[in-house]
């Protein structure tokens, strides 16, 4: 309990210490949604549903969610249903000094976790072509020029109730800087480079200024996802800690399940954050951190340098010769990750912090890509920023099985994630922070499906 205690006080001091550049999108607390619920539609007749306001139909895996009283679904299985607010901190945004002359776009030699990965040197010859990546998050910003490429207009959709379409409508930039991680133009002189940046993204909005997110739509959105199609979701949030035994978390469980289970069947590999609590998810208890620990989610911990270019700062040498300098290596555990042996699947980079480190330099240890700027009237503006969290570390493994999955048309999701992790480099004495390993991006594209370390 003490060591949880301490890791919790250091990552609510972060903040103060580094000026406000913590982390992406934590679990963060929930609360019951009283005019909202979820129900389990198995076995139920087709006309149960006659008489409710119905906010999500998901009839693809016999659930709903709807809008009344509890005498309104009195004898169905139900439970209210579950929001998270919008948690999005602010970014440490690119100025002038920051830009670099390399590679085709600007700010690639600031990538520590795209060069440490061999990205540049694939898209040779691997891109990501043909393939569909769903963002299950606040909306991610069409007309970003490093994403305007990328946005499946068609498919892309917004899930909640309020009146915007699939781009961020105040809930900020969070799901716009995890589809620039995955996608990001790398052929249009400007900005950052993604993993795959010829995969199709697919913008699913669960997040709305106004009520944050719920798990009745993100369970809508993991089905969504199946439904038109993807080959990866990406879910970089989650809720955490919940009570495994309580009967709503069981059913909520349930159905998060049955929803991947029905994107499974159709080709859809879900890839999740492990949270940034900086608790080990093996010895909780009874607790759960949802999605990550449901059944065929891939869970993912985040790892980071510490002292990336902080000799550097006039941009002098380039991003492979940077990292020869690190304090600590690019596969170290984050601070706030969440961990576990069985808990977690791969780590992958998703930024760290040395909590004692001037601020002007630290920032160059998170994780850059896309993001917005909003002005005093409203008006957005596409930039680009770093923030840090295992929701960073996420969609570099869903770009990499987006590589993967172009190049093996056909594999299952299982297979996939099988790849993933047999091609992951192993960190000796670290289990518990790695899983099955650290991702090896060029290692899983490079080699054949289910041809690697085991």
């Amino acid at each position: 309990m003490s060591h949880e205690t301490s890791r919790r006080s250091v990552l609510a001091g972060a903040g103060a210490l580094l000026g406000g550049l913590t982390l992406g999108t934590r679990h963060v607390s929930a609360s019951t949604a009283s005019d909202r619920h979820v129900l389990d539609l198995a076995g139920e007749s087709d006309d149960v549903l006659d008489d409710l306001e119905v906010i999500h139909h998901i009839e693809e895996i016999d659930a709903a969610v709807v809008r009344g009283s509890e005498s309104d679904v009195q004898g169905l299985r139900s439970t209210k249903d579950v929001r998270f607010e919008v948690d999005t901190p602010a970014s440490k945004a690119v100025t002038e000094t920051d830009t670099v002359d390399a590679y085709d776009d600007p700010l690639y030699d600031l990538q520590w976790d795209k060069t440490a990965q061999d990205v540049p040197y694939l898209h040779w010859k691997h891109r990501g072509d043909g393939t569909r990546v769903a963002i299950i998050d606040s909306g991610v910003y069409g007309d970003h020029p490093d994403l305007a490429h990328a946005i499946d207009e068609e498919r892309s959709m917004n899930l909640t109730t309020d009146d915007g379409d699939y781009n961020p409508s105040g809930a900020g930039d969070h799901g716009t800087h995890v589809a620039g991680t995955v996608a990001a133009d790398d052929r249009n002189d400007v900005g950052v480079v993604g993993t795959a940046p010829d995969a199709d993204i697919v913008s699913l909005r669960v997040f709305s200024a106004t009520a944050g997110a719920s798990f009745g739509t993100i369970i809508q959105a993991i089905v969504q996802a199946g439904v038109v199609g993807c080959d990866v979701a990406n879910l970089s949030l989650g809720a955490y800690p919940l009570p495994g035994d309580d009967p709503v978390v069981e059913m909520f469980k349930t159905l998060i399940e049955r929803a991947v289970d029905f994107g499974n069947e159709r080709g859809c590999l879900y890839v999740a954050a492990a949270g940034n609590d900086g608790t080990n998810l093996d010895a909780d208890g009874d607790l759960l951190s949802l999605p990550n620990e449901a059944d065929n989610v891939m869970s993912v911990a985040a790892t980071g340098p510490i002292g990336y270019r902080w000799d550097d700062h006039n941009n002098t040498r380039n991003s492979e010769a940077a990292l020869n300098d690190l304090w600590k290596a690019t596969n170290t555990p984050a601070f706030y990750t969440n961990y576990g042996e069985e808990a977690v699947d791969v780590s992958a980079p998703g930024g760290n912090i040395d909590l004692d480190a001037n601020a002007e330099k630290a920032f160059y240890d998170l994780v850059l890509s896309t993001v917005i700027d909003v002005d005093d009237d409203g008006n957005v503006s596409p930039s680009w920023g770093w923030k840090a969290g295992t929701s960073m570390a996420a969609p570099n493994v869903a770009g990499a099985a987006a590589l993967v999955v172009a190049n093996n048309p056909g594999a299952s999701p299982a297979e996939v994630r099988e790849h993933i992790e047999a091609t992951a480099d192993d960190v000796w004495g670290e289990d518990e922070y790695h899983g099955e390993g650290h991702l090896d991006t060029a290692r899983a594209v490079r080699k054949k499906l289910g041809n690697g370390k085991k």
